[in-house]
């Protein structure tokens, strides 16, 4: 029976909630949270950094992604290879043309740095989606 406070003629309900066993568990919740979180492991992520790269390829088809989305397609390493403009629908094709069925000839994409980051990725989706294995994307060294 709740608490029952005698007052002049009748008895009423006590009406307040008793708050000591909701600040005991709250307690015994924080001094565990306390000791453990120590225990917790942090994730660690190990990014991968230029200078410990191989040797690049000496041919390499490179996807140039403009400021404005537009792609280009060329062939670096060969002699005199101009960047040639090229459609996103396209591209799968024209990429399987330069590479002259040598799949494992990368890809790397080169965009600006103030291009979309939606563009880039959409040139590696169409790519990844034709099955090109090798498909990275390009960094400048020494910045």
């Amino acid at each position: 029976m709740p608490g029952v406070v005698p007052r002049g003629r009748g008895r009423r309900a006590m009406n307040e909630i008793n708050m000591v066993p909701f600040i005991d568990v709250m307690l015994v919740l924080l001094i565990i949270f306390m000791v453990t979180a120590p225990l917790i492991t942090t994730g660690v992520v190990d990014l991968p950094s230029v200078g410990a790269a191989r040797q690049a390829d000496a041919r390499v088809v490179e996807v140039i992604v403009a400021r404005d989305g537009a792609l280009a397609l060329r062939l670096r390493g060969a002699d005199g290879s101009e960047a040639q403009p090229v459609a996103l629908r396209q591209l799968a094709a024209r990429v399987r043309e330069l590479q002259r069925g040598a799949a494992d000839m990368p890809v790397v994409i080169s965009a600006d740095r103030r291009v979309e980051y939606d563009a880039v990725m959409g040139a590696m989706r169409v790519l990844q989606r034709a099955g090109v294995q090798r498909v990275g994307l390009s960094v400048a060294q020494g910045r």
